[in-house]
């Protein structure tokens, strides 16, 4: 027997960056694969192995967070006719799936040019007044020509009209501007347009009189990524690009990339690569949807949690994965974006935001920049939920930070059939007590599941929106107890007993692209109870420290915080209660703040200045945070009264059976507010 081979009969196959799996039979094409598991891959010659557009890439190594090793050798080597129709492709790794066949377990990256439906990046930039006062300023001169009496050479003369026709002195000048300065100055009969960085540096040099100075901010989420195209002169909002972020394939959360360079000799150099690559692509769709080229982007601001920090700049995130969590640097950073490997203007600089502590990023910077708790009177609570969850609590006097390990659970991840924000997705879930039959809306349709124009075999699985007001529901409708089990006294034909325990059927097979059901299992409640305690704990960490019982309102950024329903999220726990008036979701204000600072230089030092006075707290060594989690675990509390959600817990108490004083010592004690 070939010990090398294979030997599982239905080996798992992941497919990235959906998340969406499954156990196929060996000998199945990954093109088939992908069609059992709802996974829509380009294909359109139908699989007949002649237009080459269903491209797929075999990620190779140990994925622990995804519990598979895959290799090469787990698919069918490339035949000749592969490989005539992939030619350069192969050089990068590509296969095609309609020619490759499952031999073993299997992590499939499927890039984005072969996605049938793309990923929904829900990270549009939110419409706020901001003062333009860009780094980069554009000037017209005149320059004298030379003459063989005066000796002085081109960059002494453009000197000269700059500092009499400007008043600009001590300049500075790029060598790539300086490389290009002869032939500019000739070209425009010695009249050109300079570019200025911060009134300091020549940038770039251009013949005669030009207009347009543009800059890209950008926001680099562990998850996802979004740039924003500006016009520096009027601070007008040119393009907005989104895509996944593609270092997903070696970890879902920031551990798990930590862990890939630690334990990868090439794993820092190709999440590196990745970052970067998906930068450029971002600015290449963002100038062409502007009818411009990447050279007119004079300068980018970055932001970014530490570990995404780290690997854009090509650290080792190592130190970030254990105790003291040191970073390389707090200070906000200006590079030249060329040096990076980014390909906008040849002089362009990157300006990244400053960090705040080992788990609290340039990310959380943009968002003080965005919402500035530390200009207000209210205490405002501020959660920036992703796959790191990170905390802003204060006002004028004093603003408290922290970071809360979420996990991915919030992205669709580590669930049954949890997958991304993607077309088939289900984002709504209702479950009325009375009947428990439940009522779904997916991403891409605006019916409800009750409906007759509800599409059939349309649901792909669920999203992080759908998860949060699946348990939720299933909660308020008594099929979950307080304590987050299925409640045994609850029978309906949506439950049924598996090897695993008990699960929830929210969508049917009928109603699903594979045919197969899709649930919520008990270990999917679980997820969801320990990534919402985290977030939980680390907020009443911040209310202790600040002596407060409750927050004047409460504020949920990001991409996934944006599209939760605040009355869902109060039901589960996962936020402090609070009137549901006073709960506002805010769009990407990461992304906001990184725009914010690319068009107005001195929000940038406002930036550098809040990021040390904001007093940072570490859930890690916090001796009360075990307590407050485990605390936190319950829904939507063990302990914590949440009378503003009284109405919608007493929902429950005609469905709980004989478990009923339990689902009402949780009302009760949100009524008594003890």
């Amino acid at each position: 027997m070939d010990k090398d081979k294979p030997q599982n009969e239905h080996p798992l196959v992941i497919f990235m960056p959906s998340g969406l799996r499954g156990r196929i039979p060996a000998g199945t094409t990954l093109l088939d694969a992908a069609r059992q598991v709802g996974v829509e891959i380009e294909s359109i010659c139908g699989g007949q192995l002649t237009c080459g557009k269903c491209k797929i890439r075999i990620e190779t190594g140990t994925f622990p967070k995804h519990g598979i090793r895959s290799e090469e050798r787990h698919v069918s080597p490339t035949s000749p006719e592969e490989a005539e129709l992939l030619k350069a492709e192969r050089a990068q790794g590509c296969r095609l799936a309609c020619s490759t066949t499952l031999l073993g377990d299997v992590l499939v990256t499927i890039p984005e040019e072969s996605q049938t439906r793309k990923q929904i990046i829900r990270k549009s930039a939110t419409e706020r007044p901001i003062e333009v006062q860009p780094a980069i300023r554009q000037v017209y001169v005149t320059v004298e020509e030379p003459k063989l009496e005066d000796p002085q050479g081109d960059w002494e003369r453009l000197q000269k009209a700059l500092s009499v026709q400007w008043g600009l002195q001590s300049l500075r000048m790029d060598v790539s501007a300086l490389q290009n300065l002869p032939e500019v100055l000739r070209q425009g009969h010695w009249s050109v347009t300079v570019i200025l960085w911060q009134q300091g540096e020549v940038i770039a040099v251009y013949p005669g009189f030009r207009e347009g100075i543009h800059g890209l901010a950008v926001d680099i989420g562990t998850t996802t990524l979004a740039a924003y195209l500006c016009d520096l002169r009027t601070g007008e909002l040119l393009a907005t690009e989104a895509m996944m972020n593609p270092q997903v394939t070696y970890g879902e959360d920031l551990m798990s990339r930590v862990s890939y360079a630690m334990t990868h000799l090439d794993g820092l150099e190709k999440m590196h690569t990745n970052i970067i690559h998906a930068i450029n692509e971002l600015a290449k769709r963002a100038v062409e949807q502007a009818g411009l080229q990447t050279q007119d982007i004079h300068e980018a601001v970055l932001v970014g949690n530490t570990v995404m920090h780290h690997i854009l700049l090509g650290i080792d995130p190592n130190q970030l994965g254990k105790a003291p969590f040191a970073l390389v640097t707090h200070d906000p950073l200006d590079i030249k974006a060329r040096d990076l490997g980014l390909r906008l203007n040849m002089g362009a600089n990157a300006h990244i935001l400053p960090l705040i502590a080992g788990h609290v990023g340039a990310d959380n910077v943009g968002v003080l920049l965005a919402e500035e708790p530390h200009a207000q009177d209210e205490m405002v609570l501020i959660f920036d939920i992703g796959t790191n969850g990170e905390i802003l609590l204060g006002n004028r006097n004093r603003v408290l930070s922290a970071s809360s390990p979420t996990g991915p659970a919030f992205e669709g991840a580590q669930i049954t059939h949890g997958m991304r924000a993607a077309p088939g997705a289900i984002e709504r879930v209702r479950i009325p007590p009375q009947t428990k039959e439940p009522r779904l809306k997916i991403i891409s349709d605006d019916h409800w599941s009750d409906e007759a124009a509800f599409p059939p075999r349309s649901v792909a699985g669920i999203c992080g929106s759908g998860i949060i007001e699946a348990v939720a529901e299933l909660f308020m409708a008594g099929i979950l107890l307080p304590d987050g089990r299925f409640n045994p006294d609850c029978q309906h034909p949506r439950l049924l007993q598996g090897d695993q325990g008990r699960a929830y059927v929210l969508a049917n097979a009928e109603q699903t692209k594979s045919g197969q059901p899709v649930v919520i299992t008990q270990k999917d409640v679980r997820a969801i109870q320990l990534a919402k305690a985290a977030l939980h704990a680390g907020a009443k960490l911040l209310m202790k420290r600040a002596n407060i019982h409750t927050a004047d309102k409460i504020i949920l950024a990001g991409a996934f915080g944006s599209y939760i329903s605040p009355k869902h999220a109060m039901v589960l726990g996962l936020i402090p209660d609070c009137p549901l008036d006073k709960v506002f979701a805010v769009g990407n204000a990461a992304g906001d703040g990184a725009r914010i600072a690319l068009l107005n230089r001195q929000k940038r030092l406002e930036a550098k200045e809040i990021a040390r006075w904001v007093e940072y707290v570490e859930t890690a060594v916090e001796p009360t945070f075990q307590d407050e989690f485990v605390a936190a675990l319950n829904l939507p509390h063990s302990r914590d009264p949440y009378p503003h959600i009284q109405v919608c817990l007493s929902e429950q108490r005609d469905c709980a059976g004989a478990h009923a004083d339990e689902s009402d010592h949780v009302t009760r004690k949100s009524s008594d507010g003890k």
